[in-house]
């Protein structure tokens, strides 16, 4: 294009900024409005963009095209034209503004109406706002300047944010023609403002990119407030309604059609179905229905006036249904039907009421006919007495009339005493009483009677009276005698329970402490395998081991000791008299012994051991409860020391049973001080090379002193703490996890120690499928380690739970495999996947035969059952290198690292990774050289 003739058209006074465009886009040349507005940095900012434009207009007929680029503050709207030769070529290109400083009327027009503009360069990924958009949340420009989607989603509210987020998706996918979405915004002062937020696309790239989109905001609070308060109207007539049991209904008879909630067919026991008729209705419902709704109708039509009637109907299960509808016409001008109206009511409840109440009336009349109840009235003055022939025939009198006194001359002292105390405090204007009264007919039968008296302040003009009813409660009475005196023995042993028992053992150490000599023993005896018998033998086996158990228990004790059953398969006994140590294990050492012997029960001999926990009065305690404590703290120790034995209650049984309760006390809310640490080891492949697997250990940080995993988890276990504990230990564990796998650092698996508690609490499965899930780390790739002792206890629970942990690929290792129980068929039962070699083998195998056999075996039976097999405690080369010849698929131990916080894990996972090589030889000794530096 001629220079001059560029020059010449730029020195035009002329209003628009106007740039010259060779045909590849770059800038020739711009008048001063086009350079005031930076216009020639503009385009070729956005000179793809332009690309776009260019390329149409070359490729077309179009003489223009429409052009959008952003300026100082605000969009420049204007046009891209083509300047072509005679022939259509294209020779260069112009960009003109038309109106570079004034505001479009559209946008004047927009502000005026209160919309808010804004303008949204999707390419550059730049939002424009119009002042009125500012001015409805309080924001300057400097606000919200440079911001593109992102910074506008974030004045979102959150709860709004995601359908914001889809509704803009959809349209810029052409799923919907416009972008309409109401939510809120956050305005300057952090409030929330309602707006209705509507756009479309407004340009596009040659291939179809949506490039510009325009929209406008709106406030709509007001609207919000009112949707609001109606909805609360709204949901408040149908509670109303819902607790009168109402659902209202209405018809046009013209059409037949009606509006029938759903309410309305749950009432009737039907499915909803569309557009019903009445027609329909009466199809549906039964014929006596169907027959009084024809008849309401008939009426209604008749003398135009509502009507009320009644339905019975069944419902779902078949069961009685009744309703009560009402309607009401709505007429026209001569009187004729347009419309109907009405309500139906759920009067099934009241109608079972009232038969109830009705039934229940009866049967009172029934009692009171039937129950032999005497009454009387007793006049205050002149204590003359109206008797009833049931009360006569209760005290075993003669009908007629019959004096107070002389009634009550056949009570006990205690219980005419009472009667008339009664009699004094209801004439002071007190409350009507019941007694039980005790008296003695003429024949000298013992008669009991329950006496409900009060006084009747008059009625009809009839003075006040007393009026008294009697039930005899004779036979009632000697049942509650012998249930009181059963109460206080063991029905199977014929010992006294616990609580007769603790009254005369509290009365025994009252008395030995007032002795010369005081002394006292408190032995708690425990049979040893009558689990095992119950389980084995039945529960008829356990009741006739429990009765052989007290008869040599009376054969054994002197007459002056006490014994009696605590309950299950615990006997307590109390040694009387000077009673030391020596004598206690004396006892303890005979009590044991018979208890031992078998016991014939049919076909079988039935055998059992005994622990024995020993309190001493005064040296552990002065009060039954402090002995009974300590005789539990010494049983503890006894059964902890392989059972069929005694153990005397001393300092250090106190000790440990004051640091036991320490613990417990201080694992309670230990997690929420955040106490708890989690400290890694791996689980390296001896053959392949594998990434290694890393097993998390918990560590406790307690104030009190160290205290290691295998003294505060099993009381965790009893207080119930490792539940919640061990969810954290999978959660910490699995968000690690995340972090290191975010790190770039390669390994298999994480491995987590699980108790049999954890297992049998409800609904275990699921919660470790959730939290893996809501820490982000695949289930697949967290492996639970188990005790065996936990898979023997097979239930319909476990089985659930394994089901959930196997269809989410959670895998499963047998912890100490070896050490436990020696009945392997769980290990058919359960998804197992790995067997774990106890660190004892290994320590063992190479100086000790037979470790090394059974470490050997142990390999070959985890081959065997498709499962990889892990040995624990591995800390020398030659160690591993046995494992190895013996097919160990992977090794734990201080040979590669002790457990390692997470950081310095992270250190020896990443010299793993760079090591790309199977950790072995000077691979090992490597990492190991580099964990030990940390």
């Amino acid at each position: 294009m001629d220079p001059g003739a560029i020059a010449s058209l730029l020195q035009h006074p002329i209003g628009s900024a106007l740039l010259v465009l060779d045909r590849d886009g770059r800038v020739l040349a711009a008048n001063p409005a086009a350079q005031a507005l930076a216009l020639p940095e503009a385009a070729g900012t956005y000179a793809m963009l332009l690309q776009d434009l260019r390329q149409q207009l070359a490729a077309g007929a179009l003489h223009a095209v429409a052009c959008s680029l952003p300026g100082p503050g605000r969009r420049l709207d204007g046009w891209l034209r083509a300047v072509r030769d005679p022939d259509g070529g294209v020779l260069a290109y112009t960009l003109s503004i038309p109106d570079p400083e004034g505001a479009s009327r559209w946008q004047v027009a927009l502000d005026s109406a209160g919309h808010g503009l804004w303008d949204w360069d999707i390419g550059a990924n730049r939002i424009f706002r119009s002042d009125s958009w500012l001015a409805m949340l309080g924001y300057t420009a400097e606000d919200v300047a440079g911001g593109g989607l992102e910074a506008a989603l974030s004045l979102v509210h959150p709860d709004d944010l995601e359908r914001v987020r889809e509704s803009v998706r959809a349209h810029l996918e052409g799923r919907t023609d416009v972008y309409v979405c109401e939510h809120r915004l956050r305005q300057c002062d952090g409030s929330w403002r309602w707006v209705r937020d509507s756009g479309r696309v407004v340009a596009w790239s040659a291939d179809g990119r949506p490039l510009r989109m325009v929209g406008t905001h709106t406030a709509i609070d007001a609207q919000k407030q009112l949707e609001e308060r109606l909805r609360r109207q709204q949901a408040l007539l149908e509670e109303v309604q819902r607790i009168a049991g109402m659902v209202p209904w209405s018809w046009d008879p013209r059409t037949d059609t009606g509006w029938w909630p759903r309410e309305l067919y749950r009432l009737a026991g039907q499915a909803p179905r569309p557009k019903d008729s009445a027609r329909a209705w009466l199809r549906q419902l039964p014929r006596p229905a169907a027959a009084a709704l024809r008849r309401a109708w008939r009426r209604m039509r008749a003398d135009g006036r509502s009507v009320g009637f009644d339905l019975e109907l069944r419902d779902v299960q078949g069961r009685p249904l009744h309703l009560q509808a009402w309607a009401r016409p709505q007429l026209d001008a001569a009187g004729h039907i347009v419309g109907v109206v009405g309500q139906v009511q759920d009067v099934t409840a009241q109608r079972h009421a009232d038969a109830l109440l009705r039934w229940r009336t009866e049967l009172l009349e029934r009692v009171s006919a039937l129950g032999h109840i005497g009454g009387c009235e007793i006049e205050p003055d002149s204590r003359q007495v109206q008797w009833t022939e049931e009360c006569c025939r209760i005290h075993g009198l003669p009908p007629g009339l019959l004096a107070l006194d002389d009634a009550l001359a056949l009570y006990t002292p205690e219980s005419r005493e009472a009667f008339e105390a009664a009699l004094a405090r209801l004439a002071g204007g007190g409350p009507r009483e019941q007694l039980e009264l005790c008296f003695y007919r003429r024949d000298g039968q013992r008669v009991w009677v329950q006496v409900l008296v009060e006084l009747d302040g008059g009625r009809d003009g009839m003075p006040p009276r007393f009026v008294a009813l009697f039930r005899d409660i004779s036979r009632e009475r000697e049942t509650s005698e012998r249930i009181e005196l059963l109460s206080h023995y063991d029905l199977l042993t014929g010992l006294p329970n616990r609580y007769l028992l603790r009254e005369q053992a509290e009365q025994a150490i009252a008395a030995e402490r007032g002795g010369a000599e005081p002394g006292l023993a408190l032995l708690l005896v425990d049979l040893d395998g009558f689990k095992s018998i119950n389980d084995s033998f039945g529960h008829a086996a356990g009741d006739a081991m429990l009765k052989a158990a007290a008869g040599r228990m009376h054969h054994t004790l002197k007459a002056e000791d006490l014994f009696g059953r605590l309950g299950g398969d615990e006997f307590l006994v109390a040694l009387r008299g000077p009673a030391r140590a020596a004598e206690a294990e004396t006892a303890a050492r005979r009590l044991i012994a018979v208890l031992s012997e078998p016991l014939a029960f049919g076909n079988d001999n039935l055998k059992v051991g005994a622990s024995v926990g020993i309190a001493l009065l005064g040296r552990d305690g002065q009060a039954f409860d402090e002995l009974l404590r300590a005789a539990h703290a010494a049983l503890r120790v006894a059964r902890e020391r392989g059972r069929n034995g005694w153990q005397v209650h001393n300092d250090e049984i106190q000790r440990r049973t004051r640091r036991r309760m320490e613990i417990e006390y201080a694992l309670r809310g230990a997690l929420e001080r955040e106490e708890f640490t989690l400290v890694y080891q791996p689980q390296v492949g001896v053959r392949d090379g594998q990434p290694p697997g890393i097993e998390a250990l918990l560590r406790w940080h307690w104030p009190g002193g160290p205290c290691h995993p295998s003294e505060f988890i099993p009381i965790a276990e009893e207080c119930g703490e490792i539940v919640r504990l061990g969810d954290w230990v999978i959660s910490e564990a699995c968000r690690q996890a995340v972090a290191w796998h975010a790190a770039g650092l390669n390994f298999g698996r994480i491995a987590v120690n699980v108790s049999g508690v954890q297992l049998r609490d409800r609904g275990f499965g699921d919660r470790v499928v959730a939290l893996c899930q809501r820490a982000g780390w695949p289930p697949g790739r967290l492996e639970l380690e188990l005790t065996e002792s936990s898979l023997i206890l097979d239930s319909e629970g476990l089985r659930q739970c394994f089901q959930v942990l196997e269809r989410h690929g959670v895998q499963l290792a047998v912890d100490d495999f070896g050490t436990g129980f020696s009945n392997l068929h769980y290990l058919n039962r359960f998804p197992v996947q790995r067997l774990k070699i106890d660190r004892s083998f290994i320590s063992d195998m190479l100086r000790d035969a037979s470790a090394g056999e059974v470490t050997q075996a142990i390999i070959h039976l985890g081959h065997a059952l498709g499962m990889r097999v892990v040995a624990e405690g591995v800390e020398t080369a030659e160690e591993q290198a046995q494992l190895r010849a013996w097919g160990c698929d992977e090794v734990q131990g201080y040979l590669h690292t002790r457990p390692l916080p997470p950081r310095e894990l992270a250190q020896w996972l990443r010299a793993a990774n760079e090591a790309g090589a199977p950790l072995g030889g000077a691979a090992w000794q490597g990492l190991k050289s580099r964990a030990s530096s940390h």
